[in-house]
């Protein structure tokens, strides 16, 4: 029986089990994540373990084995554990051990950075003791580490592996059936009929295309990777520059982790950590998701005019019959209904999976063979492999912030150089996060950034829920920021472009995306829904203007205002941007009115023939 056949038999149990479980079974929630991590360490042995030497078949048999011993031993001995107050032989212990090696070992070759910082926190458990008092601690014995990791519950087993165990593993495998249902073609052929003939309509399909699909997916990487070998082909034809054209498609796939209405399930996460509604959360980021695809999209547009490029050709929109396709978005529209109905979102979540699976066989324009199924099931499993992975070594720095009092500790170190300034905590933060970020996923990135970085935040803002958002955006943006910029260097590959100057450009489209979460620290009002005392008439204002900042910001970047722009010109209309974002009625003020001179001083000179 070849590896194939192996990881889709095995793939088909762990889902029935997850699907069964996360719907209309019942099982406590270390039992769930302990059979959770079962298979994924098993269907992650059989992805990255199998060889076709015999020195390596014996390799990895044995830790196939080893991890099929180990974890089926703590699904069994962990009930009669938990029963006798925690009470641990040395049997026990050993176990342990060799099962936080088992997960090093294959973090190894799925992630080698991510893996490299869980080992720099276990290390920090015992050399932390040699470390000055802000940011060490009194030293832990192994005994203890090896307890609290594997057998404790915010360790391995904690909250890493309850997001992977529910939210991840059914998001992402209902995103892997829609991509192979054909719902992704059908989401840039949608886009292509709205703006394809508009100026630099190739890069506005990326952007619009790369959103609504990375807010399923909830990977950036993997965005870039799929819509991108059609975007990017596509700008670059149009006319964009290889690395401008990287950039816009790294850039569009990275917001759509914080975009709701399902923000790749880091919402339903963030809803639980804060014990809030997830519509709260949903409402919070809805404003700066659409600022930040406004910007991107203004940006595309503003460049397409400074190169006379013109929309998508005949030649690339020909044979691009929607209407035949049009039901394939019915899994879509089941789950966004299912929310609204108050189902929770992971029953909403299968219900729609189970949608997909039908969908392609209501007409016989989208008739598929059911090898698709297989196909899909395979890829949706890798992917859960790729970033379970990473969630449950998100286990041992969760685990190892718990044991020692770092976050508090780093809370304080940070709140001691910020001085209590707002500001300045929230650039440090940003900082972290970026750092923290690099080379993991959104939801993941997310996890790590809250328990270390968030307390110190919270400290200074009156809004937990902002910032949550504010870790969140730049846990995020680290996929677009050098050096580890993941989703810029996944796109340059595919564009054949320079690595670093994509990373730069995109940096450059998405730069409202850096800008906004100050603002919203500064005044939650940019949040909706946050400040319960703003009025309908408030809101709409702050959107309006908030909206005229972000066009004015694109403009001074692209140097364009009805016509080329000036450098200092260029400068006051970003600033002017600047206070219109903000939301304060006097900086507003301030914003029209600089704007509305440079447009009047812009009308009268062209008049003239001159330039301003």
């Amino acid at each position: 029986m070849n590896r194939k056949r192996v990881l889709i038999i095995i793939s088909l149990i762990w889902t029935i089990f997850q699907f069964y479980f996360n719907t209309i079974g019942h099982i406590d929630s270390v039992s769930l994540r302990a059979v959770h991590v079962y298979f994924l360490m098993i269907v992650g042995a059989v992805i990255y373990f199998i060889g076709d030497s015999k020195a390596s078949k014996i390799a990895n048999s044995f830790f196939i084995l080893a991890t099929i011993f180990v974890y089926g031993y703590f699904v069994i001995r962990y009930p009669q554990i938990s029963m006798s107050g925690g009470l641990l032989f040395k049997r026990d212990l050993a176990i342990a051990f060799i099962a936080i090696s088992l997960i090093l070992l294959l973090g190894y070759k799925v992630n080698k950075k991510f893996t490299y910082l869980a080992i720099f926190f276990l290390a920090y458990n015992y050399f932390g003791k040699f470390l000055p008092k802000n940011i060490g601690h009194n030293g832990l014995s192994l005994e203890r580490v090896l307890s609290h990791m594997f057998w404790g519950t915010q360790g391995i087993f904690g909250i890493g592996a309850g997001v992977s165990s529910t939210y991840i593993f059914v998001f992402v495998l209902f995103g892997s059936f829609l991509k192979y249902s054909g719902f992704s073609s059908l989401i840039n052929d949608i886009c292509l009929k709205f703006v394809g003939n508009t100026p630099g309509g190739a890069a506005k399909v990326s952007v619009l295309g790369s959103g609504l699909l990375g807010m399923i997916n909830g990977s950036a990487v993997a965005n870039v990777a799929t819509t991108g070998s059609i975007t990017i082909p596509m700008m670059i034809e149009s006319g964009y520059e290889p690395e401008f054209a990287a950039a816009v498609e790294a850039t569009s796939s990275t917001g759509g982790q914080f975009t709701p209405p399902i923000m790749g399930a880091v919402g339903f996460v963030m809803a639980e950590l804060l014990n809030i509604s997830y519509t709260n959360v949903i409402l919070a980021a809805a404003l700066p998701a659409f600022l930040y695809y406004l910007g991107i999209f203004m940006t595309v547009h503003l460049e397409a005019l400074n190169m006379g490029l013109e929309g998508v050709t005949d030649f690339q929109r020909e044979n691009f019959k929607i209407k035949d396709r049009i039901h394939l978005l019915l899994p879509v529209l089941v789950l966004f209904l299912l929310l609204f109905l108050g189902y929770t979102p992971l029953y909403s979540a299968i219900i729609s999976t189970f949608t997909v699976l039908v969908s392609p066989y209501l007409r016989r324009e989208t008739y598929k063979k059911p090898i698709w199924i297989l196909n899909a099931l395979e890829d949706g499993i890798k992917s859960v492999v790729t970033v379970g992975i990473a969630c449950i070594l998100i286990g041992i720095l969760i685990g190892t912030v718990s044991l020692t009092g770092l976050g508090l500790k780093m809370g304080s170190l940070l709140m001691s150089f910020a001085s209590e300034s707002k500001l300045l905590t929230a650039l440090l933060v940003m900082i972290l996060s970026i750092i923290l970020g690099m080379g993991i996923p959104g939801v993941a990135a997310y996890v790590i950034i809250v328990s270390i970085a968030a307390p110190a935040l919270i400290k200074t803002v009156n809004y937990p829920i902002a910032a949550h958002m504010f870790c969140l955006v730049y846990a995020c943006l680290s996929n677009i920021t050098p050096p580890v910029a993941i989703s810029s260097f996944v796109a340059s590959s595919i564009a054949g472009s320079d690595q670093t100057k994509t990373s730069l450009l995109a940096i450059k489209i998405g730069l409202t995306g850096f800008i906004i979460p100050f603002f919203f620290i500064m005044n939650p009002k940019l949040l909706l829904g946050v400040v319960e005392s703003t009025k309908f008439i408030d809101t709409l204002f702050i959107l309006i203007t908030s909206a005229i900042g972000v066009i004015s910001i694109s403009s001074a970047l692209e140097k364009r205002f009805l016509g080329e722009l000036k450098i200092f010109t260029a400068i006051i209309v970003f600033l002017s941007g600047l206070m219109l974002i903000y939301p304060n009625r006097i900086s507003d003020a301030l914003g029209i009115i600089i704007l509305l001179f440079i447009l009047l001083k812009r009308i009268f000179f062209k008049n003239k023939g001159e330039t301003f």
